[in-house]
């Protein structure tokens, strides 16, 4: 990693394989409702018919509230919480502190003073959540409201989390669903680089930095002298798995 890092840098990072965590997250989690005990501690969904899905670990990030309009971080909450519910938010201000990210390593942060001045809290949330994600290599988020307009921002374990085998077909559907589709991807040759080598596609530049191969599956990527991608080309049939 960079000795130095903006927050925008992170979102590029993440934004590829948190898109596809979340749409897997959604599919395991279905209709269920979420439930969080911060004192026992537990988190927990349930309902719809389903068997009860009770996450092996959660960690509390933060919340985003609309009266004062600024995100805080758990672990200046003054309300206070189980170490063991914070010290994930906590690695987050700790890794901001060494890369000089202010978003990530000031108690409170005002909407306006993130990238795009968003205004809603689930905005907020996004943001933030997706860089603690790749920071971490916690990639399973869920938000939720607690009142009065504030949503809270957890990033939780769970076996049935995790993501299948990768293949041709259902990466470049990924990518090109979160390039078309998520606001945060300002660079795409670095998210998409950065989507393969965190999901270990083997990814590897030409030597003008043009082109990116997924020597994993031979998929090739193009890029434009503004970075935006232009092109993908290689065998998206099972012999190419």
């Amino acid at each position: 990693m960079q000795n130095s890092l903006t927050l925008l840098d992170l979102l590029n990072d993440a934004a590829i394989l948190s898109l596809e965590h979340q749409l897997h997250l959604e599919t395991v989690v279905g209709n269920r409702d979420w439930h969080a005990d911060l004192a026992e501690p537990r988190f927990d969904f349930s309902g719809a018919g389903e068997p009860d899905l009770v996450c092996e670990r959660f960690h509390l990030l933060g919340s985003a509230a609309p009266g004062p309009g600024s995100w805080l971080w758990a672990w200046a909450n003054p309300s206070g919480f189980r170490p063991e519910t914070i010290e994930l938010a906590e690695s987050v201000r700790d890794l901001g502190r060494k890369y000089g990210v202010p978003e990530l390593a000031e108690a409170e942060v005002p909407f306006a003073a993130l990238p795009g001045s968003p205004e809603e809290p689930h905005q907020v949330l996004s943001l933030l959540t997706d860089a603690a994600k790749v920071l971490t290599g916690r990639w399973s988020a869920y938000n939720g409201p607690v009142g009065g307009g504030t949503r809270a921002a957890f990033l939780l374990e769970h076996s049935g989390f995790l993501l299948p085998q990768a293949t041709p077909m259902h990466v470049v559907s990924v990518i090109q669903q979160a390039v078309s589709g998520v606001p945060t991807i300002t660079d795409h040759r670095r998210a998409v680089y950065s989507y393969g080598r965190l999901r270990g596609l083997d990814p590897e530049f030409s030597a003008d930095g043009r082109t990116l191969a997924l020597k994993a599956f031979g998929i090739e990527l193009g890029f434009d002298e503004l970075n935006r991608l232009t092109r993908i080309e290689g065998s998206l049939t099972p012999d190419s798995i």
